[in-house]
């Protein structure tokens, strides 16, 4: 009788590894990377999946010196179904013109971005996204000091194959003088829709920031593009053009997504 047993749990263990090996793995989630734009998606990397998204040129136009980010990366890897780890630096940054000269790395940023919503469900998604920035910027590069914030990304298919991206933010920032911290108020809304074989937004974003040695209110409209050039590969160019006296004139960028 227990041998007879035994062979039959054998049997079953066995048809059921077999029905296990078979049975068809999750969907892969589509194609979500954080660039371009202000805007930030709600999208969760896979679980066990890297990305890696990198601004090959970034350049900010203004009054004063012009500044120049080469190579900005952000690594993206999903840890569970829910939620991802992030760090993104800067190996490059220039400033050139009205008297400024200079050169160093940037801050890296380390924080991790959790679905409050199905991330594979349908309807609108939600996530939390909080990070820390690590002052390791050299020659003026950073913000000088540790500073931390935290965004709630909203994302939404609309009607005729739009969407919708809508990122609130509040940051605490170090004081430009050096000698303590304030907090910062942002928001970006993004519309965008497929159009010749690219995904095209039109962004509006707008920041309050309490130093107080000098508030500043900040606002842009910017524009982007993204081309997939295969299922894991992204391509994508945009502008952003200040709308005070703020925020810098003009910043044009270029950069790439990939998926591991």
């Amino acid at each position: 009788m227990v041998s007879r047993f035994a062979a039959a749990l054998v049997v079953a263990l066995l048809v059921g590894g077999v029905a296990e090996a078979q049975r068809p793995a999750p969907p892969q989630r589509e194609f979500c990377a954080d660039r371009p734009g202000k805007a930030t998606p709600a999208c969760i990397l896979d679980q066990g999946r890297l990305q890696i998204e990198t601004g090959v040129v970034d350049a900010t136009l203004d009054r004063g010196p012009d500044a120049y980010l080469l190579g900005q990366t952000e690594l993206r890897l999903g840890i569970i179904r829910r939620t991802e780890l992030e760090a993104a630096w800067t190996p490059l940054s220039l400033e050139r013109g009205a008297g400024a000269h200079r050169s160093g790395v940037g801050d890296l940023t380390l924080g991790f971005r959790s679905a409050l919503t199905d991330p594979d469900g349908a309807g609108p998604a939600v996530s939390l996204q909080g990070f820390v920035v690590a002052p390791t910027a050299t020659h003026g590069q950073g913000a000088g000091g540790w500073e931390a914030g935290a965004r709630l990304p909203v994302s939404a298919d609309l009607a005729h194959g739009f969407a919708l991206g809508l990122t609130p933010e509040a940051d605490a920032r170090r004081d430009e003088d050096g000698h303590g911290a304030h907090l910062a108020f942002s928001g970006a809304a993004a519309i965008s829709h497929e159009l010749a074989g690219a995904s095209v937004a039109v962004e509006l974003w707008g920041e309050r920031d309490e130093d107080p040695g000098r508030h500043a209110s900040r606002a842009s409209f910017d524009l982007s593009a993204a081309w997939m050039a295969g299922p894991n590969l992204q391509l994508d160019a945009g502008a952003n053009a200040g709308l005070t006296r703020d925020t810098p004139d003009l910043e044009l960028y270029v950069g790439i997504a990939r998926r591991f």
